[in-house]
């Protein structure tokens, strides 16, 4: 099997870029030895602080944040990081060519109850004209995008990669502490009958998505009603669909007036649509691409429809 360096190397990625993915992935090992240890080690609970989102924080949310923070901090060719758990940009090296926008660990409600939970990622190009710490640094489009992925904390450690317009998975071999490519150029299976969406939201969606999943799961409607799959973790259900199919949906809803939409565009929607368009399915808002979107707000949130060509357009007409 090959190793994410000879892939690297073999797809010819520019070698400033591929030590910055390396240090992605040498604090991934050391979130997924933390995760693996679980009670043991002292990190499941929660904090008595809330991140900027407003959320309350894990302790493995706060562990995760600093290593990913503490490794890339450490690379010269990093000139900026933004984390969802940060309020504002960390200054790295104002030469550094490239900006990382992460969330440290994505389904954090899981931490407590072993379930799946990963950190996601995505790099984009520094602008020479703007300070390092600049929040102005982070307000491009999805499509300015170099790289994006996840890492899946489970049974085995998962990376997904969408680089040079491909998606590659690779899998952590914890005696070697190195991934290698277990899946080339991968593509997003057709014709799942399967949806992912939190239905415990149902009465708080626009009509028109209420309507459309029960035209999912009515059997007066549909011969062969579909099957609703839900971890509580975007980067378990995204893998999901990318590995076998189907259709994430985090529509807009009332439950919150204030906060429409739950997922953050910078730090989830952009690196999963990335992952997901470059697997031939397609990604959207409730009106669009999201890659197409440029971030306004650092925490900017956006609904997120995303999977299956075919079945993202039955849902946004």
């Amino acid at each position: 099997m090959q190793s994410i360096a000879e892939f690297l190397t073999d797809q010819q990625v520019d070698e400033k870029l591929q030590q910055v993915i390396h240090s992605i992935l040498s604090a991934s090992k050391e979130i997924a030895f933390q995760v693996g240890m679980g009670a043991m080690s002292g990190v499941l609970g929660s904090t008595e602080n809330e991140n900027v989102q407003g959320e309350t924080q894990k302790k493995l949310d706060v562990i995760s944040n600093q290593i990913l923070l503490d490794n890339l901090s450490k690379n010269q060719h990093v000139r900026a990081a933004a984390s969802e758990e940060e309020d504002l940009p960390v200054s790295c090296h104002e030469k550094g060519a490239f900006l990382v926008a992460f969330d440290p660990l994505d389904g954090s409600s899981n931490i407590d109850i072993n379930g799946q939970i990963g950190t996601i990622f995505t790099i984009l190009p520094a602008q020479d004209n703007l300070r390092a710490d600049a929040q102005e640094q982070f307000l491009q489009s999805g499509h300015q995008q170099l790289c994006a992925g996840y890492v899946l904390y489970g049974p085995s450690s998962i990376l997904m990669l969408a680089i040079n317009g491909q998606v590659h998975e690779f899998t952590l071999d914890r005696e070697k502490s190195d991934f290698f490519k277990t899946t080339n150029n991968l593509i997003l299976p057709p014709g799942r009958k399967e949806f992912s969406i939190n239905m415990s939201n149902f009465y708080f969606w626009p009509g028109y998505m209420q309507t459309h999943i029960q035209s999912l799961i009515n059997p007066e409607l549909i011969d062969e009603p579909f099957n609703m799959r839900w971890n509580g973790a975007m980067v378990g259900d995204v893998h999901r669909v990318l590995s076998r199919g189907g259709i994430f949906l985090y529509p807009t809803d009332t439950k919150k007036p204030d906060q429409p939409a739950k997922l953050r565009l910078l730090y989830e929607a952009f690196p999963m649509a990335l992952l997901v368009e470059n697997a031939k399915g397609q990604a959207c808002t409730e009106s669009g691409r999201i890659l197409d979107l440029t971030l306004t707000e650092l925490h900017q949130r956006v609904p997120v429809i995303m999977g299956d060509a075919e079945l993202v357009q039955a849902a946004i007409q």
